[in-house]
């Protein structure tokens, strides 16, 4: 009889944990769970891993944060960040744009481990490992949420998009392509020079 009763208690002592469905956890648990400094993404509640960008991406990335870094700084408007930084848009979105802006007014979206909320403004450097979302899936999410402003600056065509809110819609106001400059809706008086960013 003991026999019989220690060979049940072992049988469900080797039995697999199994999870309830509430106790599993979401990506989004997932995604707070993992190593600061870990290069990936939460979109559309899906961890995207993202491979270190190029040199031309990075050098692009650079001298567009110096002009914009340089104008916020001299006026005071705010603070302005490159990646890798989080900015949760909401509990499915998790992005880490290139660059982005945050107004002193919204300055209480920084917060101790990512930006808690829409930028004023956000710039993605396109890359063949991101395009599609910067294109598509970020930029409904960026849309979606409230972000004011949203460049799309292209290395393979040597292009700038720059699109404003409208409502709850983007609409493109200003693009250059080779050469020439596009100007800042959001912030008054900003003009980038399509040759300062490219090589």
């Amino acid at each position: 009889m003991q026999t019989e009763t220690g060979s049940r208690t072992l049988r469900a002592t080797n039995q697999p944990s199994v999870r309830r469905p509430e106790q599993r956890q979401s990506a989004l648990e997932r995604f707070l769970a993992l190593p600061e400094g870990t290069a990936c993404q939460l979109i559309a509640g899906e961890i995207i891993m993202s491979p270190a960008p190029i040199p031309l991406h990075q050098y692009i990335v650079g001298h567009f944060y110096a002009k914009l870094q340089q104008f916020v700084e001299a006026a005071s408007l705010g603070q302005v960040f490159a990646s890798p930084i989080d900015v949760r848009l909401n509990e499915r979105s998790i992005f880490q744009p290139d660059i982005l802006f945050i107004s002193k007014e919204k300055a209480c979206l920084i917060g101790e481990r990512m930006i808690e909320g829409p930028p004023d403004l956000v710039a993605e450097v396109l890359s063949p490992s991101s395009a599609y979302h910067d294109l598509r899936t970020k930029f409904r999410a960026y849309e979606q949420a409230g972000v004011q402003e949203y460049w799309i600056i292209d290395p393979e065509r040597k292009s700038v998009e720059v699109f404003v809110s409208s409502g709850s819609k983007f609409q493109l106001r200003q693009e250059a392509e080779g050469e020439g400059a596009v100007q800042s809706v959001l912030l008054a008086g900003l003009s980038v020079d399509l040759a300062d960013i490219f090589p």
